[in-house]
């Protein structure tokens, strides 16, 4: 089971750049960066509801579950 982050989708969506959604999200690029990039392994519902907040959206635009093939 695999969890993909599509926030890159969003913020092109947007035309919102890192730097722009870090510092209105308020964390850090390189957090912003590494949960961008999909490096996290867990991600507070205190930042999933401020991204969706800035970004106008919900967080299924965000997230999205893609089922293992066996």
């Amino acid at each position: 089971m695999a969890i993909i982050l599509r926030l890159d989708r969003m913020m092109a969506d947007r035309k919102m750049s890192l730097n722009e959604l870090s510092d209105k999200v308020g964390i850090s690029n390189v957090n912003l960066s590494n949960l961008k990039t999909g490096k996290v392994k867990a991600i507070r519902f205190s930042t999933l509801e401020a991204i969706c907040d800035v970004l106008d959206c919900q967080p299924g635009d965000i997230l999205e579950y893609e089922r293992d093939e066996k």
